[in-house]
């Protein structure tokens, strides 16, 4: 089973903390910039077991202590994730880790709280977050992992040290999923996911590049009129609309690549058109009406074809 020792990308992280744990630099608050697929949660844990494992070498990962946090079953470890159908945390998980928090620790001493994604906290759950932070427990380490983290308040921002995890380059993720055993149109999904190791490690990459080929014949059909864009976007809404989502975002990235020297106009309407879809892109958790607004984006390329025609 992967885990965070194997993604050599978190090893600069890994080591960070190491150091700031032997200095005594950690503090109460700590927020992890992860982007999507690099292993923030991952690396979440891995803090956990840093700090509840009571072996000299800890975390070894083998010990009872690093077992219960691999599986988020440690009694010093607390989590708080998105409830409902509102997919927000609400103050009422934050005031919950905060009596957890004020209870005499079970195990070494030490007690952590991990709060992912921290960014969709709503106003009232992060002013009781921060609230802690200002008189945190002892022996405690608040952990927050976002991938928007400029969404959170500046006096939470403030309040942690702050890590940093990114994508490795293309070469060595490829690398990588190859030495996982991952086949298959790995480049294409890449261009079409991201360079996020384990979003990659988790796809079907076939599908994955069978969707974008799909797509990208569907939209040319759009723009020479020869399909019908209510048609469409009803099935793609009803399909899997993230990944079509994601296919026509890299559809537009590549055309404006090959589109260097051509007329300005074409340019600024393909630019248009990214914009669009990219805003899709950060709609889609919100109640979106999901036909409608896809109809509206592949009717806007045909009128735009039509002008630039």
């Amino acid at each position: 089973m992967i885990g965070p020792r194997d993604c050599f990308w978190l090893e600069p992280a890994m080591a960070r903390l190491r150091e700031a744990k032997a200095a005594g630099r950690l503090g109460h608050g700590l927020l992890i910039h992860a982007d999507p697929g690099c292993g923030g949660d991952w690396l979440a844990t891995w803090i956990a077991q840093l700090l509840l494992c009571r072996r000299d070498d800890a975390p070894c990962g083998e010990c009872t202590d690093c077992r219960q946090c691999a599986s988020g079953q440690h009694p010093d470890l607390f989590g708080v994730h998105p409830t409902g159908e509102s997919k927000q945390i609400r103050v009422d998980d934050v005031r919950a880790l905060a009596t957890e928090l004020s209870l005499t620790s079970h195990g070494a001493g030490h007690r952590v709280a991990q709060v992912a994604p921290a960014d969709v906290m709503n106003a009232a759950a992060a002013n009781a977050l921060l609230k802690t932070l200002e008189e945190p427990p002892p022996d405690t380490l608040i952990v927050l992992v976002s991938a928007a983290p400029s969404r959170l308040p500046a006096t939470i921002r403030s309040r942690c040290l702050r890590l940093r995890v990114t994508a490795p380059p293309r070469t060595a993720t490829l690398e990588w999923l190859a030495r996982h055993g991952k086949t298959g149109e790995l480049a294409q999904a890449a261009d079409v996911l991201g360079d996020a190791p384990l979003t990659l490690l988790d796809a079907d990459a076939d599908a994955v590049a069978g969707c974008y080929a799909q797509t990208t014949q569907a939209l040319a059909a759009i723009e020479r009129g020869t399909a019908d864009a209510s048609q469409l976007a009803d099935r793609w809404s009803r399909d899997d609309f993230a990944l079509r989502l994601a296919c026509i975002e890299a559809g537009l990235t590549a055309r404006i690549r090959l589109s260097a020297n051509a007329p300005n106009g074409n340019i600024a309407r393909l630019f248009g058109l990214l914009d669009a879809v990219r805003e899709l892109r950060r709609e889609i958790d919100t109640p979106l009406n999901k036909p409608l607004a896809l109809e509206r984006w592949l009717w806007l390329t045909t009128r735009e074809a039509a002008d630039v025609g």
